[in-house]
């Protein structure tokens, strides 16, 4: 399957009433995980990758990327999660991302929606999709997304300004989650009204992060109701590290070996796939997509 902007993977969600999962592959082990498990699924999926996580793995794992998603069997996109600035959007650009995230949620609003817009123009020229941010995603703690400590809850009317000035192709809204695995005492709740109140506003796809603490009914009530791709980056790196440990830590003091060391971890992490694809309703919607290029085929 071809490489595609997140434009094409997420109008057909919206349409069809799925989400797209948009997995953190901060790592080699991550990234071949998260493909294995979507390809077993038939599930289209995005790949997401934060200027952090960008930066320790450099500029080359991007082409490892790109060449992943040429050789997958199901419909994959390339996506520079939360990036800082116009400067890191371009140069994700330039390295083959397909999607591109502008997050200037915790800037004033009128600077949010002018460099959204500058992205926007220069996204569009190369037919690369544009995410943006209104309100804000909270922040447990240890993650790589950042946030602040309380969310702020997306103003709907606000929405349907920002979207009509930036042509956005994709909207982050804040209904309360948080980034990060929230701390035991702490119950998540999302503010499905207020999700159903932006849908009713935009018709642009909404897209949810920081969804790894909320109950899983939440999340998909969240889909049903407009939230067309989901962002997971906690959920399969914990796991990851937990088996891990377990691994470096069983008293073989010889094990060393980065093919005995990582199977393990990438089984786990493989379940969270599979049960997060089901989840999200997006088991065996690859499907769509190939029907959707065998009709433009046939019109050519």
């Amino acid at each position: 399957m071809v490489l595609v902007s997140g434009k094409e993977l997420l109008s057909v969600a919206q349409k069809h009433k799925f989400a797209i999962p948009a997995y953190n592959c901060g790592s080699g082990q991550l990234l071949n995980a998260t493909v294995k498990a979507c390809e077993e699924s038939n599930t289209p999926f995005i790949i997401a990758i934060h200027p952090d996580e960008l930066s320790f793995l450099t500029d080359s794992f991007v082409a490892q990327c790109i060449d992943e998603a040429h050789r997958a069997k199901v419909p994959v996109a390339i996506h520079l999660d939360h990036g800082a600035s116009y400067e890191q959007v371009i140069h994700a650009i330039q390295l083959g991302f397909t999607s591109v995230m502008i997050d200037k949620s915790l800037a004033p609003y009128e600077e949010n929606v002018a460099i959204t817009k500058k992205v926007v123009e220069a996204a569009h020229a190369v037919g690369v999709s544009v995410e943006a941010e209104l309100g804000t995603i909270g922040n447990t703690g240890n993650n790589v997304e950042g946030g602040l400590e309380e969310g702020v809850y997306t103003d709907p009317a606000v929405a349907k300004d920002f979207v009509e000035r930036t042509n956005c192709d994709s909207l982050a809204v804040g209904i309360g989650t948080s980034h990060g695995l929230y701390p035991k005492d702490i119950k998540p709740k999302l503010r499905i009204d207020i999700l159903d109140e932006i849908t009713k506003a935009v018709d642009v796809p909404l897209v949810l992060h920081g969804g790894s603490g909320n109950p899983d009914e939440e999340i998909a009530q969240a889909v049903t109701h407009g939230i067309s791709k989901v962002n997971i980056s906690s959920d399969i790196k914990i796991v990851f590290a937990e088996k891990l440990r377990e691994e470096l830590n069983d008293g073989n003091s010889e094990k060393r070996e980065p093919n005995v060391l990582f199977p393990a971890p990438m089984l786990e992490t493989e379940k969270v796939v599979h049960e997060k694809n089901k989840l999200f309703g997006a088991v065996d919607k690859a499907n769509l997509y190939f029907q959707f290029q065998t009709d433009l085929s046939i019109v050519r």
